[in-house]
């Protein structure tokens, strides 16, 4: 009996330390501040190119919303939208990819930018991957 006492003694202390750190392993999965990432956010300004007649401006904007949903589609673009008054800035973009190069390239097949009637400005941004930041294509 005095040999399954400590026995029985270590066989408690060691089921307490592993539920303790499955505790702590769960905490840490289900705190989002825990798991923040990078994403990229995007000023699109007035280009300076905006000469274009209505119907030009009208088709390249047609070419600009289609291109924002297909973006959005592919998972790349999390957050799209135009600012509500005529200042420089013109709409906002929140990109999840992997570097600056390549939301530079998925600008780039934006007919309005490629027209010189958008600019953007980009910046690393950084939230929890949760809610509209769910890595991936929307489901």
């Amino acid at each position: 009996m005095k040999h399954s006492l400590p026995a029985a003694l270590l066989s408690v202390v060691l089921l307490f330390a592993i539920a303790g750190t499955a505790q702590q392993t769960a905490k840490k999965e289900k705190n989002p501040e825990e798991q923040i990432r990078k994403y990229y956010l995007v000023m699109l300004l007035k280009g300076t190119n905006r000469s274009q007649d209505s119907v030009t401006a009208a088709k390249l904007q047609e070419g600009h919303m289609a291109n924002i949903g297909r973006l959005y589609k592919e998972g790349k673009l999390k957050v799209a939208g135009p600012f509500g008054d005529d200042g420089n800035w013109r709409v906002i973009f929140i990109f999840d990819c992997e570097t600056e190069e390549e939301v530079k390239k998925l600008l780039d097949t934006d007919p309005a930018i490629a027209a010189g009637r958008l600019a953007y400005d980009i910046h690393p941004w950084y939230t929890a991957p949760m809610g509209s930041f769910k890595p991936g294509k929307p489901e």
